[in-house]
């Protein structure tokens, strides 16, 4: 927000359009901006070594690591529009108006399928915890959860498509925002509805799901059983704790108008500070998937091999040709016989 002009704060939402006359209204800009590049380059390379490692070391056709799959390839694609939010905090928007779309449709899309897949995992691990009496056949079992991987891919595409129709590129004092094209009473209704059906309404059914979860594993003593249970109750947690002062900041933006310059002030500290923590939940999945013993295990398996391989590398170009021949030769050797032992 600018100092004494009327500014829109573009955004992805594009509903943090404030109008006041203020002397000193503090800039977040390039506050936001620096750590959205930060945040993308955490994601990145978290979100890349945790599919690296799904793909190398773990069973595909396994439900929960086809969740977990999904959940970095959603991740992904949020994580892939922070670089465009960054440019248009530290200078302004100057992709063009169809990048404005295609990037708050990206936004919404990565946002969209992270709860529908959250919500499914906990009812996957409902059903397998509190209802294990059904009958349940394991090649039906990994069709359902591949059909509702791929309705929650459709069902994200379609709820962002409005979002991002909604937005265009306004020209404002010679430089140019990404934002919303309508304002009104329908937008914010449309906004209550849409915050209702993919966040409150999900997060209801996740509590209801795990309330019954840990009942069943406390009463039962099979702990050891339901370790899969901790983890994905960590990463529901961290959804919602990082995405939900953010959706309620926006009710509270979009139903209370500051009367004076400090109420405005406190609104938009309290605005930017929880973008940020809800943006930075991209990266906090790959972190909270290695509480997982095996997944460490495989991570770190995968880094070391990466190390040998520089290694070798870097020996083989600084050394002469038949020198280089001979490292080469004793490389080859010496994982002959570390990979004896595992076959």
């Amino acid at each position: 927000m600018a100092n004494g002009s009327t500014t829109p704060d573009s955004g992805a939402d594009g509903s943090d359009y404030i109008v006041y006359f203020c002397s000193e209204i503090s800039d977040f800009s390039v506050i936001s901006g620096a750590l959205f590049i930060l945040i993308f380059i955490i994601s990145v390379i978290g979100n890349s070594l945790l599919l690296c490692v799904l793909v190398v070391y773990e069973d595909l056709k396994n439900v929960t690591n086809i969740f977990v799959l999904n959940l970095a390839c959603s991740d992904l694609v949020f994580t892939v529009t922070l670089p465009f939010w960054a440019t248009d905090h530290l200078h302004h928007w100057v992709f063009g108006d169809f990048l404005c779309k295609f990037i708050t449709a990206a936004h919404f899309v990565g946002l969209y399928s992270s709860v529908i897949l959250l919500t499914a995992i906990t009812v996957d691990r409902f059903i397998t915890v509190v209802l294990h009496s059904w009958p349940s056949n394991h090649v039906w079992r990994k069709r359902g959860v591949v059909g509702v991987c791929a309705a929650a891919w459709v069902i994200s595409v379609a709820a962002s498509l409005p979002d991002a129709m909604k937005m265009k590129v306004d020209d404002w004092e010679e430089k140019f925002y990404c934002e919303t094209s309508t304002n009104g009473l329908n937008v914010e209704l449309g906004y209550y509805l849409q915050v209702s059906l993919l966040f409150f309404l999900p997060f209801a059914i996740i509590v209801f799901c795990y309330s019954a979860i840990l009942k069943t594993v406390l009463q039962a003593s099979i702990r050891r059983r339901h370790r899969t249970v901790v983890v994905v109750l960590c990463i529901v947690a961290a959804f919602f704790i990082c995405w939900g002062p953010y959706n309620i900041v926006l009710l509270i933006m979009t139903s209370y108008k500051p009367t004076d310059c400090e109420a405005e002030q406190r609104l938009g500290i309290a605005y930017h500070i929880c973008r940020i923590l809800a943006f930075s939940h991209c990266c906090m999945n790959p972190l909270l998937y290695m509480l997982s013993q095996k997944l460490r295990k495989h991570l770190l398996h995968l880094l070391h091999c990466g190390n040998i391989w520089r290694k070798s590398n870097m020996r083989s170009t600084g050394q002469n040709t038949s020198v280089g021949q001979s490292v080469a030769f004793t490389a080859q050797n010496s994982v002959v016989m570390m990979e004896t032992p595992n076959k």
